[in-house]
């Protein structure tokens, strides 16, 4: 099977960071945000957010239905 030496590894990460080396710090902020919001939303627990969910649910429904009547009207 194919495997890797260190020299081989330390090659591909130098050539890695040659190709994205500009974008490795927002890649990492935007990492750092997600495990943040990630944490919070475990904190807050799941039963506030099933809740939340059976909420969100028939609201978002009766929005599509307002834009389907309403372009409807806009066609006659």
């Amino acid at each position: 099977m194919f495997s890797l030496g260190p020299w081989q590894v330390i090659l591909f990460l130098v050539i890695a960071l040659l190709l994205f080396g500009n974008r490795i710090p927002q890649v990492a902020k935007s990492l750092g945000k997600g495990i943040t919001e990630f944490k919070k939303g475990v904190k807050s627990g799941e039963t506030d957010e099933d809740d939340d969910e059976e909420e969100e649910l028939p609201k978002k429904k009766s929005k599509k239905k307002v834009k389907n009547e309403a372009d409807e009207d806009d066609e006659e």
